[in-house]
């Protein structure tokens, strides 16, 4: 190594021994060398190897003072490092989830959650509130609740309401007063309509290498036609009800698929409910605008005796009620690459839907026919006992049964 400065010359045999050396073994051997300098040989060895000058200097100590007899097996002081957040802060977590919960948004087909709020204002919030953490760790904690940070996607399906914020910390404040008094709670809404017969079906599923399912290759429709799978989740309890209809997506089959479910999970697992709510888009076979979905849910609530509560999401948020991410999205992942070759085929694949968290899924063929544009009249609408809330009626409302 003649000819070369000492700073060239130790980090030429720095980068040599590096990939040998551990934490403990990179330290001391930084300090034989600033010792063998003399004077500067700390600058120097800091300089040429990139370890800072107090690394440097701990390992000088510890050649000083520590006898070869001494020498303990870890690299590492036992014990080093301060505790966790949530250890020392117990509320830090709840009160965290609490502030970003009103305000969740996310792919329905995807289990990742986003917040709106930004890390720092997070932070600054939570200063407030009398805890000391940073942004950088009000983005761990983010990610240990599963929240993941995302940019903007199109998947808006009208314009914003200037309440569209309101109405989802309405529906969720409601959500959790229901679930306090142990009263039922559904997201419902209709998957997208689905060819049965021998079709390609999105996703795949493992075959024979070289020999693929062989399917149609064009969608022209079978005698079986099309299902449309009405869904009803159970929010409190993690399960839910597909209603596979065979005709079309009304408000009287939305009903019927709310009362299917009542009769199958509602009823034993409420057998003391006196009122039930519904989350509903707002459009749709269950729209907010639709006459027939509340003379149908009046009919409902005389049957069943309870009182329906119904709030529905403001225009252009459909893709956010839970059932979208909940249920539907496992029940695509259950059938991928499946053909539904049959109306039993589907009803089998969407019954046996389960998920790790416990998700379980009831579904039923309705061959009922339901025709289409039937009129409301006033007289029948009039009959419905129907009491608007105070913020936004056209989507909060309550229908009694006649007989209380």
């Amino acid at each position: 190594m003649t000819g070369l400065s000492p700073i060239a010359s130790v980090r030429q045999k720095y980068e040599v021994l590096v990939p040998l050396l551990h934490e403990k073994a990179r330290r001391r051997w930084a300090a034989v060398e600033a010792l063998s300098l003399g004077r500067g040989g700390i600058s120097t060895v800091a300089a040429a190897t990139g370890l800072s000058r107090p690394t440097i200097r701990k390992g000088i100590a510890e050649l000083q003072h520590v006898a070869p007899d001494d020498e303990e097996p870890h690299i590492r002081t036992p014990g080093a490092g301060r505790p966790p957040l949530i250890a020392t802060d117990r509320l830090l977590l709840k009160d965290l989830q609490h502030l970003v919960d009103p305000a969740t948004r996310g792919d329905p087909m995807s289990p990742l959650l986003w917040t709106c709020k930004s890390t720092r204002n997070l932070a600054e919030t939570l200063g407030g509130l009398g805890h000391a953490v940073s942004h950088q760790s009000v983005a761990r904690l983010l990610d240990l609740l599963g929240y993941s940070l995302q940019a903007n996607r199109k998947t808006e399906e009208g314009k914003n309401h200037p309440d569209r914020n309101a109405q989802f910390e309405h529906i969720n404040q409601k959500v959790k007063a229901f679930q306090r008094r142990e009263q039922p709670v559904v997201s419902v809404d209709t998957k997208k309509k689905e060819l049965v017969g021998n079709f390609k079906n999105s996703g795949r599923e493992h075959e024979p290498e070289g020999q693929p399912r062989k399917v149609k290759t064009k969608d022209f429709p079978t005698r079986e036609g099309k299902v449309a799978p009405y869904g009803v989740y159970d929010l409190t309890r993690n399960e839910g009800w597909v209603n596979v209809g065979i005709d079309h997506d009304t408000a009287a089959f939305a009903v019927e698929s709310v009362r299917r479910w009542w009769y199958r999970m509602g009823q034993p697992t409420y057998p003391e409910a006196t009122e039930l709510l519904i989350t509903a888009d707002g459009g749709g076979s269950n729209g907010s605008r639709s006459r027939l979905w509340k003379v149908r849910l009046q009919a409902l609530a005389d049957e069943l005796r309870v009182k329906i509560s119904v709030c529905h999401f403001p225009p252009g948020t459909s893709k956010w009620n839970k059932i979208e991410h909940r249920m539907f999205c496992h029940i695509t992942e259950n059938w991928r690459g499946r053909p539904l070759v049959s109306h039993a085929v589907v009803v089998n694949l969407i019954g046996s839907t389960k998920t790790r968290t416990g998700l379980r899924v009831g579904a039923e063929l309705d061959t009922n026919l339901y025709a289409t544009g039937i009129k409301v009249t006033d007289k029948e609408f009039e009959a419905i006992r129907l009491k608007r809330e105070t913020f936004h009626g056209e989507w909060n409302y309550m229908i009694t049964p006649h007989d209380e």
